[in-house]
């Protein structure tokens, strides 16, 4: 299935966390969502090592690679080798707030340069067939949102561009943390309603602070797509039920310990590479979720997952203390 048919539901790109590990995990939770990179500038993807900043494996389809820059030239060229690699999207990223990302004018400072980004888009889409689009928030600091996130919408549909992923908060440039950013600036999901309604030619999928997948369901019924970023990291088995609530798949949904079985094959190849346990180990960590046992099975992985020679058989020592954990439930039940 190709990125076009994915966007229903996404997992955003999320600094330090949707690694190759984590978006080969959350691919054994759900076959249709679509998966995000982590952030990759230009100038990591032009000058650095592409195969620990761009290799995937195989299994991640569909998958879209995040880019981060301001210069056309730069993100043709890096949109080219993205979609040489074989990624099923080129995603521009117009809603990083942090202060490194500002220093390299790209990111969320984007959503002041409307212009400039549709004429990133247009190099981008000019370079390469896949589908190329653009994240973004709705404003920045003091503009008015109901301006200027229609502005750079129209600049860049007028550019090409089809998709928009829209993070319904303003970013504060000044005075907020990245994390202050994503929780502090109140959401306006009506907005993101209305750019559907006024712009009904463009795919519009939402983001920011949806926790579950009844919130997901509820968004689905004004825009085209949803975009979860932190409940799919923190609570990764509610992905297990996409394919059959948001996509209408039949079949049973995945539950947390065939994901982990699912993941099993993936580490233990890993782990010959000489990868350690702890990377891997780490998207699961929210696994069991409000379940028996669930604080056990993190501090064994944490704990045990970062020693030095760490194997596979932590991850049945983690899943014995959750079955533990529920005998007892059982017994005093």
């Amino acid at each position: 299935m190709t990125a076009a048919l994915a966007h229903r539901l996404s997992v955003a790109p999320m600094m330090d966390w949707t690694d190759r590990h984590c978006r080969v995990f959350h691919r054994g939770l759900t076959r249709r969502a679509l998966l995000y990179t982590e952030m990759v500038t230009t100038g990591a993807v032009l000058n650095g090592d592409r195969e620990r900043l761009l290799g995937y494996d195989p299994a991640e389809h569909p998958v879209a690679l995040q880019l981060g820059g301001s210069e056309p030239a730069d993100l043709a060229q890096a949109a080219r080798i993205g979609e040489d690699l074989g990624y099923d999207e080129i995603n521009l990223n117009v809603g990083c707030p942090s202060d490194r990302v500002q220093s390299g004018r790209f990111g969320a400072c984007l959503m002041r340069e409307p212009d400039l980004v549709a004429a990133c888009m247009a190099e981008m889409i000019a370079a390469v067939r896949v589908p190329v689009t653009v994240k973004c928030r709705i404003g920045v600091d003091d503009q008015d949102p109901d301006e200027s996130l229609f502005r750079l919408v129209d600049a860049c549909a007028a550019a090409g561009v089809t998709r928009f992923v829209v993070h319904a908060r303003k970013a504060l440039l000044q005075g907020l943390s990245p994390k202050e950013n994503r929780d502090i600036p109140p959401l306006n999901y009506p907005l993101v309603y209305q750019l559907k309604r006024e712009r009904p030619q463009l795919t519009i999928d939402i983001n920011g602070g949806i926790a579950s997948l009844d919130a997901a369901m509820a968004h689905l019924e004004a825009v085209d797509g949803v975009m979860l970023g932190r409940a799919a990291y923190h609570e990764p088995g509610l992905l297990g039920a996409v394919d059959r609530r948001v996509f209408g798949e039949a079949g049973p949904d995945v539950d947390d310990r065939s994901a982990v079985a699912a993941y099993r094959p993936y580490v233990a190849a890993s782990l010959a590479r000489g990868v350690g346990l702890a990377p891997l180990v780490r998207p699961m960590l929210g696994l069991f979720h409000g379940q028996p046992g669930a604080r056990a099975w993190r501090r064994i992985l944490t704990v045990e997952g970062v020693r030095p020679g760490a194997a596979a058989d932590v991850i049945d020592r983690a899943l014995e203390a959750i079955e533990t954990a529920r005998a007892r439930r059982l017994e005093f039940s």
